[in-house]
């Protein structure tokens, strides 16, 4: 899979890889070094939490290294914003609660729904992704069918 990254985001995930090399995992061998303190590792608690509190990290940090590895990133697109793409913000209007949304399409490492970024292989991102404004959509989510108008794209 490909992850997609604004230069922003590449550079926020650069500083939480940063971070967990070298400051979570300085913390967590402290931990492992203070429970080894507590005698017999078959038997403590602390130890085997802290051990699996490493292996997270590690795994964390394996992922981040790969995602930046092979991300690609998007730059602001000069010219048009007459089709939704990757970076685009949407304004749209939802028929059934007779509201208007607004969000911008990310690649997942980036999306964040509570705050209005959503992800383009989301159903709402993926079914966005090379319409128009004007153009009615129809996305398939948790057994229901939502209508989507595109008033605006920026």
């Amino acid at each position: 899979m490909v992850h997609v990254l604004t230069p922003e985001g590449k550079k926020q995930l650069e500083e939480k890889l940063n971070y967990y090399k070298t400051v979570r995992r300085v913390e967590v061998s402290k931990k492992i070094g203070i429970a080894r303190e507590f005698g017999d590792l078959s038997e403590n608690s602390e130890y085997d939490a802290a051990k699996e509190e490493q292996a997270q990290i590690e795994a964390e940090i394996r992922e981040m290294e790969d995602i930046l590895l092979t991300c690609q990133i998007i730059n602001k697109q000069e010219g048009s914003s007459d089709v939704v793409q990757i970076g685009s913000q949407v304004k749209l209007y939802d028929e059934e609660f007779d509201e208007e949304l607004e969000y911008k399409i990310l690649g997942s490492t980036e999306s964040d729904p509570a705050h209005g970024i959503i992800s383009n292989i989301s159903p709402v991102g993926s079914a966005l992704l090379g319409k128009k404004k004007g153009d009615v959509i129809k996305v398939r989510t948790d057994g229901s069918e939502i209508t989507y108008k595109i008033l605006g794209i920026k």
